[in-house]
């Protein structure tokens, strides 16, 4: 047993002193070739277990012939050892090269390219992550563009909007400063509409500019689904009448939700006045409120005859207004399209969803909400149509 343990530790001294002989080289090979770095440390192997067999062979005194025989042998698996460290090392190196010429890609128009094999699985891991990165680019490079281009389309639009109200306030302001205006009391009364259709616009792009930086401040307070509806009705209730169009509440359960009571009648506000302007008259409008899998889905339905399938995905963009949205409407108004972008802006605040579809003789327009709890045990009547 002593003998086994002597031997065991001249082997360790041998192998320590090629060790330190050896650590130089760390040094030397800092942010070298991986393919030299393998090949040095094959090599340091080689080196400590032919020391470590020297050291042995003398304490064992070994005849000449024994010692050369031993000796051989480690050479020979020394140079095998070194000559798959070099092999392996190579590979890795030009994988590594491989993956780097590949990782020059990520962020260009054609996308990131992966290796076909890599050596490693490191670098398989490094290379899916590369991957998965400019898919993530090229996601942010295509939501750029397309912020963009609404961007773009929305400077169009308000510019359009503003010129058309600014030339009759000007045409009517020289009108009545020339003293030609045979009506003043009805130029006074058409600028007064004119003023009001450019203050809305402003706010609106207030609103919008605020949702957007996200700096919408929500009161949230527990209210019935049943009152905001209520009160959105009350509200579109005029305009439906002078358009000529019923609006019927088509099952309203009286749901708790915890919301900006003022921001959600504004969203059933703009989402009836769109529906009731795009139906015609004697068209029906109807809203709905109902719970699906923990949720409260408020809709709106309309008659305005469906919207091309390839516009859905696009109902709110900001400045979107359609094909047939720039002409201007019977009732003198022509949108900014601004008012279901803020549809969108204000759910999405409140966690909820919105959506959109063809449904019947028209489009149905949902709004998704968390909800808060149980109904509440009230026996609320049922809405009745507002206009």
């Amino acid at each position: 047993m002593m003998d086994f343990l002597l031997i065991v530790a001249l082997a360790a001294l041998g192998a320590a002193l090629a060790g330190l002989l050896a650590a130089p080289a760390v040094r030397v090979l800092r942010r070298r070739s991986v393919a030299l770095s393998l090949f040095a440390v094959a090599a340091l192997a080689v080196a400590a277990m032919a020391a470590g067999t020297v050291a042995v062979a003398q304490a064992m005194f070994l005849s000449g012939h024994d010692l050369g025989v031993v000796m051989a042998v480690v050479a020979v698996s020394g140079v095998v050892s070194l000559a798959a460290a070099l092999l392996f090392g190579r590979r890795i190196a030009a994988g590594s090269e491989e993956l780097a010429r590949s990782a020059r890609t990520v962020g260009s128009e054609g996308g990131f390219v992966a290796p076909a094999e890599p050596p490693t699985t490191e670098l398989a891991a490094l290379s899916r992550a590369l991957e998965e990165t400019s898919g993530r680019l090229a996601e942010a490079r295509e939501r750029e563009r397309a912020l963009d281009a609404s961007r773009r389309e929305l400077i169009a639009g308000i510019s359009h909007d503003l010129r058309t109200p600014l030339a009759g306030l000007r045409a009517m302001a020289e009108a009545l400063e020339d003293g030609v205006a045979e009506d003043a009391a009805r130029y006074h009364a058409r600028m007064r509409i004119e003023v009001d259709r450019l203050a809305a616009m402003v706010d609106d792009l207030f609103e919008l500019a605020r949702i957007q930086a996200g700096a919408l401040a929500l009161t949230l307070s527990r209210v019935s689904v049943y009152d905001l509806v209520d009160e959105a009705l009350a509200g579109a209730g005029p305009l439906a009448r002078a358009s000529g169009v019923r609006l019927v509440a088509g099952g309203v359960v009286p749901l708790p939700v915890r919301v900006d009571a003022q921001q959600i009648t504004r969203v059933l506000g703009n989402l009836l006045v769109n529906a009731i302007r795009a139906t015609p008259a004697d068209g029906t409008v109807a809203v709905s409120a109902r719970q699906e899998q923990g949720r409260v889905v408020l809709a709106v339905e309309d008659g305005c005859g469906g919207i091309p399938p390839e516009d859905l995905g696009r109902v709110f963009d900001t400045g979107w207004r359609g094909g047939a949205a720039r002409t201007p409407r019977a009732d003198g108004e022509s949108g900014a399209g601004l008012g279901l972008a803020i549809v969108r802006g204000i759910v999405e605040a409140h966690q909820g969803r919105t959506t959109v579809r063809n449904a019947g003789a028209g489009c149905r327009f949902e709004v998704e909400l968390p909800t808060v709890g149980p109904p509440p045990a009230t026996d609320a009547p049922a809405l009745q149509p507002a206009g």
